[in-house]
């Protein structure tokens, strides 16, 4: 059975205030004919469909279309939802739309309900399991903890119990949407941390045949049977190295190994990231190559350039972000702000400000606790659409101390206000 591993659409997302509603439609055309092309049998689609819990409707409309061109091949497709996807807005209808041989799985109590499919080597059942928010599926689940490990493995579990009651030779794939342990992240991935933990182990997927995993943005592999396809497009100057690509997966007979070829997604514009002193980045020879990119600039001067972004729009005209890291001692008390949070949890953030009010004196365990709990409802909510999630612009989300172009005239970068 050939299988095409795709996710993270992230539909209605734009990119520093760039739409990308036009490379989102040609990934699209890109799949479809991909699925006919090469006589794919089944389509997975491994969580965050749209970037929000409320998409806008170009972005509804693309999926409906997508919906239709899928369901015209006959070509059965399973999707999951995602941690951006409101599961109860995108499994609406979700039991007509099976009838169309597209199956939404947005429902943690049907995690154990495979879709079942067949080729000449017996049958496959193909198991969804959505996004699965801690807080919000532990007691449905039975899970022993409230953490990602205890949901998933107890989801897990049901899936192992289903599976051996099918006729032997029975082959599995697993869609899920986590962050499993060895993944590389990027910055356009939304934090899932719960009690200081994001991470599940690769085992927690034992015993099946392929993991079609979502979360992660970057096409990676875990282990031969346990892959991340990434998203179609960059969604963050952090993916400027990706190759953005579809996983196409072959699967023998029971016991074999699949194996997988990846296919590449359209470029709409190349991502870059320079860093230097504003004269030298207009001046440099070798960075000619960008002049057509969506560009990231860092620049390194000690004193703010006039009008920066302006000055470097006439040489690169698809500047998008600013970025103030002026070159200091390492010495330096004036270190940025931004700098300093690098790397560092919601949560790290908001216990090391209360030590700072407080002159030092971090959170003791109960206000620690009430901190995370705070943390995790407001996540929780925007996971159900309760609360709107948006970053700078529509459905994005920037790194603290960036400016995109349409606001570097508006105001400054964390780093910059630090100072």
């Amino acid at each position: 059975m050939r299988i095409l591993h795709t996710s993270d659409w992230h539909l209605g997302r734009s990119f520093h205030r760039v739409s990308l509603l036009a490379a989102q439609r040609e990934f699209i055309d890109h799949l479809v004919t991909t699925v006919r092309d090469r006589h794919i049998d089944a389509v997975v689609v491994a969580g965050d469909i749209y970037d929000r819990a409320v998409p806008p409707l170009a972005a509804v409309e693309l999926f409906d279309d997508a919906l239709h061109r899928l369901a015209d091949l006959g070509v059965p497709t399973v999707m999951i939802s995602g941690n951006h996807d409101s599961a109860r807005r995108l499994g609406v209808g979700a039991g007509l739309i099976d009838r169309a041989g597209i199956h939404l799985r947005t429902d943690p109590a049907g995690c154990a309900t495979p879709v079942v499919l067949s080729d000449d080597h017996g049958e496959v059942a193909f198991y969804g399991l959505p996004y699965l928010e801690p807080g919000l599926v532990r007691e449905e689940l039975g899970a022993s903890a409230a953490g990602h490990t205890a949901v998933l493995g107890a989801a897990m579990d049901r899936v192992r119990a289903d599976l051996a009651t099918r006729p032997s030779g029975t082959r599995s794939v697993v869609l899920a949407h986590a962050f499993v342990t060895g993944g590389a992240v990027s910055d356009s991935e939304r934090d899932i941390t719960v009690g200081g933990v994001a991470s599940v182990p690769a085992e927690v997927f034992d015993g099946v045949d392929y993991a079609a995993l979502g979360h992660l943005h970057g096409c990676q592999t875990i282990t031969e049977r346990i892959r991340y396809s990434g998203s179609p497009l960059a969604y963050s100057f952090s993916e400027a190295a990706h190759r953005k690509s579809m996983w196409v997966v072959e699967l023998g007979a029971a016991g074999r190994a699949p194996s997988c070829e990846r296919v590449e997604c359209p470029v709409p514009r190349p991502l870059a990231r320079i860093r230097g002193r504003i004269e030298e980045l207009l001046a440099e020879p070798d960075l000619e190559r960008h002049e057509e990119a969506w560009v990231e600039a860092t620049l390194t001067d000690a004193v703010r350039p006039h009008e920066p972004m302006a000055r470097l729009a006439r040489r690169f005209p698809h500047v998008l972000t600013l970025v103030f890291d002026p070159e200091r001692p390492p010495e330096d008390p004036l270190a940025s702000y931004a700098q300093r949070l690098r790397g560092r949890s919601d949560r790290q953030i908001a216990e090391d400000f209360v030590a700072h009010v407080r002159g030092g004196r971090g959170p003791d365990e109960a206000e620690r606790a009430l901190l995370g709990d705070a943390l995790e409802a407001v996540r929780s909510e925007a996971h159900e659409g309760v609360v709107a999630h948006e970053g700078v612009a529509a459905g994005e989300e920037n790194g603290a101390g960036t400016t995109t172009a349409g606001a570097v005239t508006a105001g400054t970068t964390a780093g910059e206000a630090a100072r």
